[in-house]
């Protein structure tokens, strides 16, 4: 997720009476500058980036997503999950001049502020938690503020966009173990993002979730219809439960085809701040996580001619495009923050909830791994043998 920032916060040209359609590209470039240094331009994705683009393109904050592959699930994805985490912090300690570690609202803002990139982190699918909520917990200790709840592939607890057209995912969504995953990012503060999702995995977390939710990277379904865009119903449900969809650059999603333009981004943005409301879309354009990008996007320095583009459109007021930049991400992040404040304040403890061994993927690798973690637990709640008195020992 990326915020826009500059180095320095100016005055500049009251947008209100420069933002008009007979105003040159340069004027409008000038403009985005001006709107851009007074609020952050956040996007839910990374890619196609490097720190001199994103300083091109004015980006504040960064949301850099530590993804593993779905065929990690059950063999290496938590450890892999972890380096990624790693390599995050380490590059944003290797350029301080340039990047400062976020966790907050109040961190975005304060980085923004003095003109660094605010790196936060989020994990995108929950194959990367091993089906066990200390993982999560641990995520978030380490900085992580979202979690994607599936990628393309289901896991034991929450079923993916990529399999819902399945026979025997009809109608499956979260269990109750996904349920819990989902109260306990409530509980931590950490953003559930919807991204991947089936529809019904969608409906069950928008029902559970205490806090607004995000579709990270996600576009309009009724201008591209794919099950990674999100339904006019979906559209209208995340709205009226103070959520965001940011819109995603990817052409196949927003040009239904290889081929897609700017002009394509602005229809999604369009029909999505008609359908749920200017206060409910954002950007999430997955630079560096599609294989295609729209001419005139093609990657993140370009983000100032999509304001500028915007801003020939007389329907976008100045309020409006400080929104889509970042003020509606920042609003949904800090309700996430209230809602666990609240929790806490209610002594919310952390759950301990457990998936049923019979939902889990029967791989092998899933059966040693869930054997070998349950003969473990049994074993750290028995009592200590005396000494003299110890059997044979059992199996594991």
């Amino acid at each position: 997720m990326v915020l826009a920032a500059a180095t320095s916060v100016g005055v500049g040209v009251p947008l209100a009476l420069q933002a008009r359609r007979s105003a040159s590209l340069a004027q409008r470039l000038e403009l985005v500058t001006s709107l851009l240094q007074q609020v952050p331009l956040i996007d839910g994705r990374w890619s196609h980036t490097d720190l001199p683009r994103l300083r091109r393109g004015m980006v504040g904050a960064q949301f850099w997503a530590a993804y593993v592959p779905c065929e990690s699930q059950w063999k290496d994805a938590v450890p892999m999950s972890v380096e990624q985490i790693d390599v995050v912090r380490r590059l944003v300690e290797k350029y301080p001049q340039y990047l400062s570690l976020a966790t907050s609202v109040q961190e975005i803002e304060e980085s923004h502020s003095r003109g660094r990139i605010a790196s936060l982190l989020g994990v995108e699918g929950g194959h990367s938690l091993g089906a066990r909520l200390a993982v999560l917990r641990t995520f978030y200790q380490s900085g992580v503020r979202y979690l994607t709840l599936t990628h393309t592939c289901d896991t034991p607890w929450a079923t993916s966009a990529s399999t819902e057209t399945e026979e025997q995912n009809a109608g499956k969504g979260l269990n109750d173990f996904g349920r819990a995953v989902v109260l306990e990012m409530n509980r931590l503060g950490m953003i559930v993002d919807l991204s991947h999702t089936s529809r019904q995995t969608t409906l069950d977390a928008l029902e559970v979730s205490r806090a607004p939710v995000i579709f990270s990277h996600s576009s309009a379904r009724a201008l591209c219809n794919t099950t990674r865009n999100v339904p006019d119903d979906i559209l209208r449900l995340v709205a009226s439960r103070g959520g965001l969809v940011m819109v995603n650059f990817y052409s196949e999603f927003i040009g239904c085809g290889p081929n897609a333009t700017l002009v394509n981004v602005i229809e999604h943005l369009n029909y999505i701040r008609e359908v749920a409301g200017i206060d409910h879309v954002g950007l999430g354009a997955g630079y560096d996580g599609i294989n295609w990008t729209p001419e005139g996007l093609e990657d993140v320095s370009k983000y100032p001619y999509l304001f500028a583009e915007l801003l020939s459109d007389s329907t976008w007021t100045e309020e409006d495009l400080k929104k889509l930049a970042g003020q509606n991400f920042l609003r949904v992040f800090r309700r996430v923050e209230e809602v666990s404040r609240e929790l806490s304040s209610r002594q919310a403890t952390p759950r301990e909830d457990r998936i049923d061994p019979r939902q889990l993927l029967y791989t092998s690798a899933a059966r040693c791994s869930w054997e070998l973690s349950e003969a473990l637990s049994r074993q750290q709640q028995l009592p200590p043998q005396p000494e003299g008195e110890q059997g044979e020992q059992g199996e594991l």
